[in-house]
């Protein structure tokens, strides 16, 4: 009897998982996947947006230094702020930029077979599925700068309780951030800094497709489905993605942070735009800084798609998730 009603329970819960669309599976798969990787290089996260954008105490420290000071003041909670916006972030952007990769390829296969059914329909199904997801979850990865951003001193709590260890306006969490950012600029605030992070994700996120596919192609057909080999050729497109568009990202952080009322990086940093961003940076700061926290990229990437990979495979498995249909070209 027993035996019967493991059985009965079992076949309901394949049933239930079977009965799920496929696009609710790259959502589940894909936002777990991305909420755990996320979550395991949030220190390094951390660290990288401090000296990205030049906060007080870190300009010239290094990344073991950052680490030391921030769990000095913070404690190992410190090394999690704006996690959590962070995994809000990813989940409904994975979701979204799975499924609109998945029907931008379609489609430009479907309507452009001029372009092949090689990497160059990644690149640019890539391109615009990661310019869709940033301008759908950019609100939240706003949040998660601004939290990251403040540094306060938590062990510092005899009279004056929390104590902030330069001036700085405190958020006390995601809606906080929103909600003052919105009151002080409306829709045009929440979205500062979109437009270097779509000049950096359209590269980026059509690259990492691109090198990707193209990398996979030069791989044995006996090593195909070597999640090794898989881990490989995602973590080395990382790399190649990261180093090409990251001075973009540093822009993206610091248009992030700026605000009307303070002038918080070494001069104002209400940039115009993209390119004025760039020489203003080069300018006032040296060029280097278009590279800062850049090899903390480089050990947290690595870690980063190892991770989401293998989380990412053991959840296609668990909810059965078919392999992506291949091109008429194989």
């Amino acid at each position: 009897m027993a035996g019967l009603v493991d059985g009965a329970t079992a076949h309901r819960e394949v049933s239930y998982v079977d009965c799920l669309p496929v696009y609710v599976k790259e959502l589940i798969a894909g936002g777990a996947a991305g909420a755990f990787a996320k979550t395991t290089v949030a220190p390094l996260e951390r660290i990288k947006i401090l000296l990205q954008t030049r906060t007080h105490g870190f300009q010239s420290l290094g990344v073991h230094q950052s680490l030391t000071k921030v769990l000095k003041h913070e404690g190992v909670l410190g090394f999690y702020k704006g996690n959590g916006a962070s995994v809000i972030r990813i989940i409904p952007y994975a979701a979204i930029h799975f499924m609109t990769y998945e029907q931008y390829r379609g489609w430009l296969l479907d309507n452009y077979s001029s372009l092949g059914s090689g990497p160059v329909v990644d690149l640019l199904a890539g391109s615009a599925s990661g310019g869709t997801a940033v301008l759908c979850t950019y609100p939240l990865d706003l949040a998660r700068t601004k939290l990251a951003y403040q540094v306060v001193d938590t062990r510092t709590n005899f009279r004056c309780g929390v104590r902030s260890l330069y001036p700085r306006p405190a958020y006390s969490g995601i809606t906080d951030v929103l909600t003052t950012v919105y009151k002080e600029g409306g829709i045009q605030g929440l979205y500062r800094g979109v437009g270097p992070t779509l000049a950096g994700i359209l590269p980026y996120a059509g690259l990492k497709f691109y090198i990707y596919e193209t990398l996979k192609t030069h791989v044995p057909e006996q090593h195909q489905k070597s999640i090794m080999m898989h881990l490989s050729c995602g973590a080395l497109a990382g790399l190649l993605g990261q180093t090409f568009t990251y001075p973009l990202d540093v822009v993206r952080r610091q248009m992030q942070v700026g605000s009307r009322q303070h002038s918080t990086i070494q001069g104002d940093t209400r940039f115009k735009n993209t390119l004025d961003g760039l020489t203003t940076i080069i300018r006032n700061q040296g060029w280097r800084q278009l590279f800062a926290g850049l090899s903390i990229n480089y050990m947290k990437i690595v870690p980063s798609v190892a991770v989401g990979f293998t989380a990412y495979d053991m959840m296609k498995v668990w909810l059965r998730i078919p392999p992506r249909q291949k091109s008429q070209a194989g």
